[in-house]
């Protein structure tokens, strides 16, 4: 099997924590210059965005120099340059540094946000926050946690090393546990382990259970209950985008707050911070792949909820 050439090092620096976009010119690419193909490419900059950009130098080749407004089209070719970071409202809370080496740094996130630059949520990120507060700038997401969900992630410190704990992820090595609060259901058959096939399409806000071949295991226990609310210990055995809050809308109990399942509302407004999704990334244990330490880290969050029910339902 032929091994794929690495791109070359970004010539470029980070900015507030976020890296430069890079670009690789289609190998069957028709168009006449890089300028047309970025046009067609970034068709959400605006009209006259892409152009500006190469009349200010922005648009830098594999040298770090400017490429010219009518530098030929080349395919393979790697170009780089900084987005416009969008217009962000600060998410209020803090990222908690739950333990650190010269290896990886277990991050305790806040609920609403991002691990990773994506969409409309760039500097605000917990990646570009650590990367700028802990003077990282080579920090990156071993995994991702959505957006919603508060809880434990894990970064690495060394570029060269994060193949070897994104495999522990990938080969489910890494135990997670779960917590999450929904209305409590006397009826529910508890412990189980729910088993489905879960698609997220492109575009598309919610996934959704399909018929086929379980892709998504996640085992459910009740932690308690009280008040009519329930707790729960899930344990995820696979990472299906929304998996968790797919799984236990299915069983009739949606994870309080949750504006997609059991189906799509009204989005929250931006800067509207008062009823957070009630999913928490509890615990992981692995074995580090590089040291071979056997870690065991636990969030210092708590779910809101179920420890003041009538100040979450407040937005207090």
């Amino acid at each position: 099997m032929r091994r794929r050439t690495p791109p070359p090092p970004a010539p470029l620096p980070q900015r507030d924590g976020v890296d430069p976009v890079r670009v690789r010119l289609p190998v069957d690419g028709t168009w006449a210059t890089v300028r047309e193909h970025l046009v067609d490419r970034l068709t959400g900059a605006g009209p006259g965005v892409v152009a500006s950009m190469f009349d200010a130098g922005l648009v830098v080749g594999a040298d770090g120099r400017p490429v010219s407004p009518g530098a030929p089209y080349r395919p393979g070719m790697f170009v780089w340059f900084h987005r416009e970071l969008p217009a962000e409202v600060p998410v209020p809370f803090p990222v908690e540094v739950v333990y650190r080496d010269e290896h990886i740094v277990v991050a305790d996130k806040p609920h609403f946000l991002a691990t990773t630059p994506r969409g409309s949520h760039v500097a605000e990120t917990a990646l570009a926050r650590l990367r700028r507060e802990l003077d990282l700038p080579t920090l990156t997401a071993a995994h991702r946690l959505d957006r919603l969900t508060a809880g434990l992630v894990l970064f690495t410190v060394r570029p060269g090393e994060r193949g070897a704990y994104q495999t522990l992820f990938r080969d489910r090595l890494v135990r997670k546990e779960y917590e999450a609060v929904t209305p409590y259901d006397p009826a529910l058959d508890l412990p189980r382990t729910v088993r489905s096939r879960i698609v997220k399409e492109r575009g598309m806000p919610a996934a959704r259970e399909v018929a086929g071949e379980p892709n998504a295991e996640t085992r459910v226990e009740l932690a308690g209950h009280r008040d009519g609310l329930a707790r729960y210990r899930l344990l995820p055995a696979t990472g299906q985008t929304h998996q968790l809050r797919v799984h236990l809308s299915a069983l009739g109990v949606p994870v309080l707050g949750d504006p997609l399942y059991p189906e799509v509302t009204a989005p929250v407004p931006v800067g509207d911070f008062r009823r957070p999704l009630q999913l928490l990334a509890r615990q992981l244990e692995f074995t580090d792949p590089v040291t071979g330490t056997e870690h065991t880290f636990v969030t210092g969050r708590a779910l809101r909820a179920w420890t003041s029910y009538d100040e979450w339902a407040a937005g207090d």
